[in-house]
């Protein structure tokens, strides 16, 4: 199935970045196995211990594995102990998943023999998805979710998993906007979160397995960008919503929460949409979340995924001085990236009209 992308700089080096760079350090020299096996290879060349390549060798792959215990105990005091998962029990919802990466999550999971239900208003181009039930349901409306939330309980069972996912982008100035689009805007990408969290999480809760919830927010949430001021404040809401129900849901060890934090998406959604540098902020693939998210709700964890590398450490922009950070933005051109965005919509129609976008 053809979807549009946001065009790519042709060029040979576009595939490097920094993120690609680090993925390398991660299973080599930041591994702690690899780095172990360093001195031992000087050892099977007979160097002795207080020889200068032991020594560091020894140093650099101790503390590599110090590194990576603090790591796993940091995330286990965050996030307490896994829940079981079982794929065969579990009920998936996914909100907006008939294109994106919600349609690559609920293909991905119909594959493997789970149980899941698409929540959409657009339906899916392919009726011969194994695994996957679609039902029509506007997210911004809280009667459609309870009618629909019905008839997945009495067609499927009981959802364990919700992946909220659904979102729209209007990519207009404030003024430009109006109050219509304002709505539907905060509606779709904030409201829906409590929708449907509060439709779905009882059941959870009185289930013996528990359950999982995943929000999808963005990077945007933490820095607002120009023509984005609806979709910005939406995400920044979903991020608090995230943090205050992980926090409520301590007494509910069994129920896990992931939060979503990603930067580009090489989706419809942002179509049109050129990333300010390739190499610090790379396009992500919807394949490479998907991953991710697939692995956290598989081994029954709590977590926090940020793609790619500068998502995960964005929270630091607010700590620079403020004239600092508009260096910072000028710089990253996050304030410009807007000015080519097209959109699903026109997206849609260039790739119908046999137009390349």
């Amino acid at each position: 199935m053809n979807r549009p992308r946001p065009t790519m700089r042709d060029s040979w080096f576009a595939p490097l970045s920094v993120d690609l760079f680090l993925k390398v350090l991660n299973v080599t020299l930041l591994h702690p196995f690899v780095a172990w096996i360093i001195p031992l290879c000087f050892r099977a060349e007979h160097q002795a211990w207080d020889t200068r390549p032991m020594v560091v060798s020894i140093t650099w792959a101790t503390f590599v594995t110090v590194l990576w215990m603090a790591n796993v105990m940091s995330h286990k005091i965050a996030y307490g102990m896994h829940r079981e998962v079982d794929l065969s029990e579990e009920v998936i919802v996914i909100t907006g998943g008939t294109s994106g990466l919600g349609l690559l999550i609920a293909e991905v999971y119909g594959m493997r023999g789970a149980t899941v239900a698409v929540l959409d208003t657009h339906p899916l181009e392919s009726t011969e998805a194994r695994g996957i039930t679609y039902y029509q349901c506007d997210v911004s409306d809280k009667a459609q979710i309870a009618r629909v939330a019905a008839d997945i309980e009495r067609d499927l069972g009981t959802p364990t998993i919700l992946i909220n996912n659904a979102a729209v982008v209007t990519g207009k100035k404030l003024l430009d906007m109006d109050t219509d689009e304002i709505e539907k805007s905060l509606k779709t990408n904030l409201l829906s979160h409590f929708y449907t969290v509060k439709t779905f999480l009882p059941g959870m809760i009185n289930s013996e397995t528990g359950g999982t919830i995943v929000t999808m927010s963005s990077v945007i949430g933490h820095l607002g960008a120009a023509q984005l001021s609806d979709y910005a404040a939406a995400k920044a809401g979903v991020t608090a919503l995230h943090k205050s129900l992980a926090a409520e849901l301590q007494e509910y060890p069994e129920i896990k929460t992931i939060l979503v934090t990603p930067g580009q998406l090489s989706t419809p959604l942002f179509n049109g949409v050129h990333t300010p540098n390739s190499f610090l902020a790379p396009v992500v693939e919807p394949i490479e979340v998907a991953k991710e998210i697939i692995k956290a709700i598989d081994l029954g964890l709590s977590d926090h995924i940020g793609m790619p590398l500068y998502a995960r450490w964005v929270d630091w922009y607010n700590v620079l001085p403020v004239g600092l950070q508009k260096i910072a933005r000028k710089l990253s051109g996050v304030d410009r990236s807007m000015k080519t965005f097209v959109g699903r919509k026109a997206a849609a129609t260039s790739e119908k009209n046999g137009s390349l976008i």
